[in-house]
Order: structure tokens, then sequence, then C-alpha cells
């Protein structure tokens, strides 16, 4: 790579160095720093939560990279890497509020109390999802990128209307920031000043892509545009991306509209299991990225102030071993759907032309020996 082709956010004499104009609370090392406009108290208790949150996605995730390898998944999204940004933000929903994922919030998803084992089917293709997004206010997976971010809106616009004290989030990547529905998204949200909060996690990478080739100015600087708030947080500290997101949350609530929140962080894998990294990225780069790991500055404040000691880690570890044999004997225990529930699930109500059709593929099973199973 020349020169021009390097990666905005890395400098080899500087490592992987935080911008100026983020909010972090907790630094790499470990040390708890002050904010004048986002701090937060939080007890031994809940840091102790945030942790053992931390610890136990990255183990669901790096199980399910394993089964896709070994053939038990069609594909993955891992989130190695983006585990604060989706725990912080997670952590500070009400069960009031709703949540719009893209398909690597299993952070979220975790928070949201969706088992796991229902992420894997879906990239297992045994089912389309596997949850109510009612009963757990998170919505389904979304694969169409930035689509989600009007589905949000709307949402946002019917609690508005409703007059609910609740407001919505919307996750999507640095790269779905190039597309039309994100940006008609934001002209709907600030016009109508929805309770939402936009989500960004800039992991510098859409796809193959750097961040330069989506953007000459800082993603939140892009909420300006539009007519609302937009900063810019440490997606790799827990506390901070708790703290802002909390924050633009509660604003969205007491009707001050929509916030845009760009989560700064790094996607330490592949974009999915299909992805090749290394043919478009500089080892370098990754390099100085593994030290402001998320979990390991938690657990470097967690030492320093006694919160916790090696038993307390040990213990996590070992719930962290057990979930990952749990959601794997899970995930191979699935039943394969019967082929003619394609069709469930489909429209609320019955529709002639999907019962025709559903007609026709099921006389043309039946002429396979056991075409009925």
């Amino acid at each position: 790579m020349n020169a021009q082709e390097r990666h905005v956010t890395f400098d080899a004499s500087r490592g992987a160095e935080a911008p100026p104009e983020l909010v972090q609370l907790l630094t790499p090392e470990g040390e708890r720093v002050e904010h004048p406009a986002y701090d937060i108290d939080l007890t031994p208790e809940e840091i102790r939560g945030l942790y053992r949150d931390l610890v136990l996605v990255r183990r669901v995730d790096m199980e399910a990279v394993a089964l896709q390898r070994q053939g038990e998944l069609g594909i993955w999204a891992s989130l190695l890497g983006q585990e604060a940004a989706q725990i912080g933000s997670g952590r500070a929903l009400t069960d009031a509020d709703m949540a719009f994922p893209t398909y690597r919030e299993h952070g979220v998803a975790w928070c949201r109390d969706v088992d796991p084992v229902n992420l894997l089917g879906l990239f297992r293709g045994v089912n389309h999802g596997g949850w109510d997004p009612a009963e757990h206010n998170f919505h389904l997976y979304t694969i169409v990128i930035g689509s989600q971010t009007l589905h949000a809106v709307g949402y946002a616009m019917g609690i508005q209307r409703d007059g609910a004290d609740a407001a919505t989030i919307v996750y999507f990547g640095d790269g779905a920031t190039s597309q039309g529905d994100v940006n008609e998204a934001f002209i709907w949200a600030s016009v109508f000043n929805a309770p939402v909060v936009f989500f960004c996690q800039n992991n510098q990478w859409a796809i193959s892509e750097p961040l330069e080739k989506q953007s000459k100015i800082p993603l939140y600087r892009r909420a300006s545009g539009f007519g609302f708030p937009g900063i810019r947080v440490d997606g790799n500290d827990v506390f901070a991306c708790l703290a802002v997101t909390r924050q633009a949350l509660k604003n969205a609530r007491e009707g001050q509209g929509p916030t845009l929140i760009e989560a700064f962080t790094y996607r330490m894998g592949a974009h999915t299991t299909s992805d090749d990294p290394t043919r478009y990225r500089v080892a370098g780069e990754l390099e100085a990225w593994k030290l402001k790991d998320p979990i390991e500055r938690v657990k470097a404040y967690m030492f320093k102030t006694q919160i916790a000691d090696q038993d307390y880690f040990d213990a996590i570890d070992a719930e962290a071993a057990d979930l990952g044999r749990d959601v794997r004997k899970r995930c191979l225990e699935m039943p394969d759907p019967h082929p003619l529930e394609i069709f469930d699930n489909v429209y609320t109500e019955p529709h002639a032309l999907l019962v025709e059709e559903r007609e026709q593929y099921a006389a043309y099973l039946a002429t396979f020996e056991g075409g009925d199973r």
C-alpha cells in the first residue's frame, strides 16, 4: 500500500491513537478518566456485570466462528473487537425501548435476553430468526444494508404519536452511512424530531473499503447537516458507550429528537466468515488495535481498583466455557425444519397465491421417497 492507501486511523508512529474529540471514560490501560459532559457512576456489581457480559458474548461469538468453520453454520458475522460498543449501548436500553439491529449485534441480542442459539439457527438455516421481536423489544436481524434505519424511524414516530415513554435505537456500520436509506432516515428523524438514536459502529472497514472511502469528515459530524447532534465515543470503552447512549436515549424520550452516536471501534476479525481481511488490511493496524481490547481494559481497571480478584476472573472464564459447550450442543441438536415451513409466517392472513404455491410444492415433494418429511 502507498501512503494514500493507508488507513486513515492508522499511523505507524502512533498506532491506533484516539482522535481528540473522542468521549472516553476508561483508557486502554484501564485508567478511569472524567468527562465534563458524559460521566457515569457505576457500582462494583454493575462493573462486574459488564465484564461478564463482554466475556460471555465473546465466547458465544468464538463458538459460532468455530461452528461455521466446521460446516455447521452457513456463514457468521463476528463481533470480535466490538463487544464494548454493543454491551454498553445494549445495557443503556430500558425495557420499553426498541432496538433495530443489523446482522452483527449479537451483544445487543444478549442484553435483550435473546437466546444465542436462536442467532445460530438463523445462520444455520433452520429458522427465520427464532425470536419474537415484541417479546424482547429487539427486531429481527436485517441483512439489507441500512434498511433498518427507516424501520427504526418509523417505529419511533409511532412511539411519538402514542405518547409512550420510550425510544428506539438502530445499529449500522460505517459503510451503511453511504446508503440512501440511512440518509433518508436521518431526514425523517430530524424533520419529525423522532425519538431515535442512530448508533453507528465505525469498525473502520466496510468489508474491504476503508473509512476514507466513505467520508472525508468524521462520521458523527454528518448529523449537523441534518439538524441534530452527533457524538463520537470510544467504541472499545464499555463505560463511555453506556454513558453516552444512556444520555442520548434519555434526550430522545424527553422530546429532544435524534442523536447520531459514532462508536469508534475496530473489527478485529473478518467482515464475515466468507471474507479474508489479510487481502486488504496491514498487520500492524490489527496489532495496534489489539492493545485497545475492550475486555482487557475493564479487567485491568477491576484489578487496580480491587473490584475483583483472580478467583472471580477464573469463575467467569469457567462460566464462558460452559456456555460455549451448551451453545454448541444445542446448535447441533436443532432439527431441520420441514420444507413446507418456508411458507409459514409470510403473511398475517391466508394468501391465495401462497396457498397455491404451497400446494404445488407439497405435490412436488411427494414425488420423492420420504418427501412428506
